[in-house]
């Protein structure tokens, strides 16, 4: 009767989890199905729990470490949500993606080091206590490496821009693979090699990333979690986590995917090639400006008050001066007085997947008014003015124009293309490629210098004084 009933639970919680996920491909119905995820989740406990209710009756100590595991990390997670920055997101999913391969790489342990009398391990559990090992590993130390270089506290060392790494990530991939052989023919004593090999495999691999790649990697790390996920269901007999691992693994390819198209990369060539940017021979590299036009705020309020159509392109700048919330009052001032506004989202703007919609989600801009970089381009000669939020790479013509740029082939913004360029920046540090941006220095583009919160707030007291607000 209890395997009945959490079968029907887990598959009341695969479907909960199925329609989770798929409300998350749109920003106006995320918020709930992450809540209808979560919920899945709670279920899938639940249906764990009965299906072991027997075996925790003989081992009371077991509720011990539920309780206690179950507070803690919810404890955790729950702290976590409520304190942290729009600004940290990026570090925080790839912390959370380490979570999930660690956890699978416990479990997968816990199976094997601690086998149940009464069960003999056969090649699918074995097999599978391998995977979820070998991917569990380095997707932790992969994230948390991606997360420390994320937060500034890792940078990557010269000697991994050399091609010593590649050896050194050979070695260690040569290591793992004869431990998963000796594994599977029924030896235990490369179980603990498996572990170091593969976590060191995940830090060399990840470590000499830049972070341009920082969106494709934390999109394969998340897919890397869902995996191991995959693996370590099989191997504790759990069709949800089976179900859900393969759902998460699938997507997070798929998403990958799309953010190497954004980039105009290969996967081989992030994983293999190290950093945007990190060599280049290009004449245009020079930071050097010639032809660098400042305004004022009330230059820009002015332009803005005559122009019939505004297009917004956000980057991390807007992220780091939490100024999403600003912005939207002042676009809330330019519909109310008769202004085509909309939102360009470039692929990889920001430092993970999704980051620009989730924040301009967070300031209640309508969904219908972000556009993605396809649909934008070929809008933007007529526009009348373009008004550039923190992004660097993603709106640089050198993708285009120039051959010998380490930019060259990446599909961005044509930004340059508008009558009216306006950039806000607080200096002319460059992106994540460390070369300059010729848009900079283009006739039609304006700088306004300053931080971005602090310029859009004084951009929303012009407007007013222009009797431009928001109606209603």
């Amino acid at each position: 009767m209890a395997l009945i009933l959490k079968f029907c639970i887990d598959l009341f919680a695969i479907l909960l989890l199925a329609l989770g996920i798929k409300g998350l491909s749109k920003v106006r119905s995320a918020r709930e199905a992450n809540r209808l995820a979560a919920v899945a989740m709670a279920i899938a406990v639940f249906g764990v729990l009965i299906g072991s209710f027997g075996s925790l009756l003989e081992s009371p100590e077991a509720w011990v470490w539920i309780i206690l595991g179950s507070a803690l990390g919810g404890s955790l997670g729950a702290f976590t949500a409520q304190s942290v920055a729009m600004t940290a997101m990026p570090e925080t999913v790839a912390l959370f993606n380490g979570c999930g391969g660690m956890s699978s790489l416990l479990v997968a342990l816990a199976v094997r080091l601690f086998p149940a009398t009464d069960s003999s391990s056969g090649v699918i559990e074995t097999v599978s206590i391998v995977i979820s090992v070998f991917v569990g590993s380095i997707t932790f130390t992969g994230s948390i490496v991606a997360m420390a270089k994320l937060k500034g506290w890792l940078s990557t060392p010269a000697w991994m821009q050399s091609k010593i790494r590649h050896f050194i990530n050979i070695v260690l991939s040569v290591l793992s693979f004869v431990a998963i052989v000796s594994l599977i023919g029924g030896s235990d004593n490369e179980l603990w090699l498996l572990v170091a090999s593969s976590a060191l495999l995940g830090i060399g691999v990840t470590l000499p990333i830049g972070g341009a790649d920082m969106p494709v990697v934390i999109s394969l790390l998340n897919s890397y979690s869902g995996v191991a996920a995959a693996a370590a269901g099989f191997v504790v007999g759990s069709q949800l986590l089976i179900v859900a691992g393969a759902m998460v693994g699938a997507a997070g390819l798929i998403l990958t995917q799309v953010m190497c198209n954004g980039m105009n990369r290969s996967l081989v060539s992030v994983l293999f090639g190290g950093a945007i940017g990190s060599t280049s021979s290009g004449e245009n590299n020079s930071t050097e400006y010639v032809n660098i036009t400042s305004c004022s705020v009330e230059e820009c309020a002015l332009t803005l008050e005559a122009a019939e159509r505004v297009v917004i392109v956000p980057g991390y700048g807007l992220a780091v001066a939490q100024a999403q919330h600003t912005l939207r009052e002042v676009t809330r001032a330019l519909e109310g007085n008769g202004i085509d506004v909309i939102y360009a989202i470039h692929p990889v703007a920001g430092r993970m997947p999704g980051h620009m919609n989730v924040l301009l989600a967070e300031a209640d801009v309508p969904y219908e008014q972000l556009k993605e970089m396809d649909i934008v381009n070929p809008e933007f000669p007529a526009t009348d003015v373009v008004l550039v939020l923190g992004a660097n790479d993603v709106v640089n013509p050198q993708a285009k124009n120039d051959p010998t740029s380490p930019l060259f082939g990446m599909p961005v913004l044509d930004v340059q293309e508008a009558r009216t360029v306006f950039v806000i920046k607080r200096g002319m540090s460059s992106g994540y490629s460390g070369i300059k941006n010729d848009l900079f220095d283009l006739a039609n583009t304006s700088m306004v210098f300053g931080d971005a919160k602090k310029v859009l707030g004084d951009l929303l007291l012009e407007l007013k004084e222009l009797g431009i607000s928001a109606k209603g």
